[in-house]
């Protein structure tokens, strides 16, 4: 066990277990604690080296999503970037991956698909050696922490108005239009509304069970008659209700995005979401004098505080609210429901000022 120099870094050199092992430490003195302190941990049998590890991107990428079906809900999306991922990255060693190489698929894809696309697949990539660290097969540090995603315009909520609504069920293709009632009807997630069972409807009490939610806590949603009549008019060839996309798997998303653009797109409706409608029955219920509770509980939130940025009171909320407050001055006036114009308070305050 030594320490020696070349030019101006310092370098420790020791043998452990029948392997040399030299490492570039940096001043003398740095080196002469490395030795200290490598000496004290062999004493006390708790040092270890860290092996090469000759995992190929592909081979771990099998294992890594045999992980992700069992713990993550989203690993459809990771199925999906590891499919570009693996033309680019397959044959080479996840310790050799390194953040010029991240930085040339970047460039490489930007030629093909948008920034958000990329940060999705870079988001994948990333969890993904969090993983093999996790499990054991990765001792580096994680090279796509030190890769800058993309910055991606931040996305603008898009309420409905009733005109609007109707005009997208009505642009929309046969079998997507009772989804998309559902959708405004109910606030569910598309998710929700793919995995839905006949078993989970209940026509007797009008209610629909939510059993597979994104917090995994199932609840049940009132039904409206809207719904009710769609439903029983959707013939049974399944025990799914929208078995045509469910047989698809993860390619009915696809194929209800394209559907939904179409719709979208004949209704002259821009820049919507799927995920609008939950926003539109959302905002709907709020501005239809529902209760935050109530809505809370119907969309599945798992706190009231995800609800609240759907209250957004308008200009004549807000006019109401502080005339409440001008029924100090007159209180026989409140009783009796009558509201002050702005004239009728500032002669009462200018009267009160008068008498003090």
């Amino acid at each position: 066990m030594r320490k020696y120099q070349r030019g101006q870094i310092w370098y420790v050199d020791y043998y452990y277990d029948g392997r040399r092992i030299r490492r570039k430490v940096g001043s003398e003195k740095d080196a002469e604690n490395a030795l200290a302190a490598i000496k004290a941990d062999i004493l006390r049998g708790e040092y270890r080296f860290k092996k090469d590890r000759k995992i190929r991107f592909e081979d771990f990428a099998k294992e890594y999503l045999d992980y992700a079906k069992i713990n993550k809900r989203s690993w459809g999306r990771d199925e999906s970037s590891l499919k570009r991922l693996l033309p680019f990255f397959g044959n080479m060693l996840l310790s050799k991956i390194a953040v010029r190489h991240i930085e040339e698929y970047k460039r490489m894809r930007l030629e093909k698909v948008k920034t958000g696309t990329i940060n999705r697949e870079l988001a994948s990539l990333k969890h993904m050696f969090t993983i093999a660290e996790k499990l054991g097969k990765f001792d580096g540090k994680n090279p796509v922490k030190q890769v800058k995603f993309f910055q991606e315009r931040q996305y603008v909520m898009k309420i409905l108005d009733r005109e609007e609504i109707n005009r997208l069920i009505d642009a929309a293709a046969g079998h997507l239009k009772p989804i998309l009632i559902i959708a405004v009807s109910t606030g569910m997630r598309k998710g929700e509304i793919f995995n839905l069972r006949w078993s989970d409807i209940d026509f007797v009490d009008h209610y629909i069970h939510i059993k597979k939610t994104k917090s995994n806590v199932m609840r049940k949603v009132p039904m409206n008659g809207v719904v009710a009549t769609t439903l029983k008019n959707i013939e049974r060839k399944s025990e799914f209700i929208f078995p045509s996309f469910w047989s698809k798997k993860h390619k009915h998303i696809m194929e209800v995005f394209r559907l939904f653009k179409a719709a979208c797109k004949k209704a002259g409706i821009r820049d919507l979401r799927f995920h609008d409608l939950r926003h539109t029955a959302a905002t709907l219920l709020v501005t239809g004098g529902i209760p935050l509770v109530t809505v809370s509980q119907i969309l599945g939130h798992a706190t009231i505080h995800m609800t609240m940025k759907y209250a957004h009171p308008t200009p004549e909320d807000k006019r109401k609210a502080v005339n409440v407050l001008a029924s100090i001055f007159e209180p026989e006036r409140e009783k009796q429901g009558t509201i002050l114009t702005h004239e009728q308070i500032e002669e009462r305050i200018s009267s009160l000022e008068s008498d003090l």
